[in-house]
């Protein structure tokens, strides 16, 4: 086999790897809002009860051949299911194609760099559906992982990973992503005297940055966040009737901004504000 080969191979099985955490992630994305375990007990049925039997929970495939229905009472089974599966393998390939870009990073450092963002990413598309559909994000998918960050980054500068930003960045970035966030919030409230955001995006971006770090990322973050929250929301509102005041979780937003940093972010910056990337080395 080719070093090459090898390399696609390790590829495929991120996409596997990934495809594995999705299935996890649907039981976060149940029970989380609920503050239920998300180990015990195993997976059933919400309608019948019945056990999940192993070889009716194997990612996406399952549910097409179960024909999207549980094997015992053929209560329909939702769609999200395979959908948060799918993106999350995909996901998974997408950051490894990032983080390990060829044969030549197949190394300790690049591979521990793949599972600490990815691991990123899977906490991101856990709290965008949980945010959708309850408008919450639990302090599990943000505060609580801030010393994640902040460990995992001392690990990969001990490591050598050449995009490492070392513990003090990653306090930094929690501290900036936290702050700026709060500071927006607080600016907003004595403008309007009202909450323009809740309190757990604010947790939320702090999180973001313990991984990232503060400039440019944070600032990068919120800029894609408030263009697509503004493309996609205006539109939202006015349908439902509501105005530019009808209420839109902004947690999905701000993954979005993350997500689009981690692969693309400083070759956007470069192309939008090379003045800016000057400025920041970037």
């Amino acid at each position: 086999m080719s070093f090459e080969t090898f390399y696609q191979v390790v590829a495929g099985s991120a996409l596997v790897f990934g495809l594995l955490i999705g299935s996890f992630l649907n039981v976060c994305i149940v029970r989380m809002p609920e503050d239920r375990s998300v180990v015990w007990p195993g997976s059933a049925c919400p309608a019948c009860g019945t056990a999940i039997r192993p070889y009716d929970n194997v990612p996406v495939l399952a549910w097409l051949w179960l024909r999207g229905r549980c094997r015992s009472c053929r209560t329909p089974i939702s769609p999200l299911y395979p959908i948060v599966e799918l993106l999350t393998g995909l996901v998974a390939w997408l950051v490894f194609r990032r983080i390990v870009p060829g044969p030549e990073s197949l190394d300790t450092a690049h591979l521990v760099a793949f599972l600490v963002f990815f691991l990123f990413s899977a906490l991101l598309i856990a709290q965008t559906f949980i945010d959708v559909r309850h408008y919450i994000i639990p302090d599990e998918l943000s505060v609580y992982a801030v010393p994640f960050g902040v460990a995992a980054n001392a690990v990969l500068a001990w490591l050598g990973y050449p995009g490492a930003i070392g513990w003090q960045g990653a306090v930094v970035g929690a501290l900036a992503g936290g702050g700026i966030l709060g500071a927006i919030m607080g600016l907003y409230w004595l403008v309007r005297r009202e909450e323009g955001m809740g309190f757990g995006d604010v947790k939320l971006l702090a999180m973001m940055g313990s991984f990232l770090g503060a400039a440019p990322a944070v600032p990068f973050i919120l800029f894609v966040a408030s263009v697509a929250g503004a493309i996609v929301g205006v539109p939202i509102a006015l349908v439902r009737g509501h105005g530019l005041r009808a209420a839109l979780p902004f947690g999905p937003f701000l993954a979005l901004g993350g997500f689009v940093w981690l692969l693309h972010g400083p070759e956007l910056l470069q192309r939008w504000f090379p003045a800016l990337a000057l400025v920041l080395g970037r």
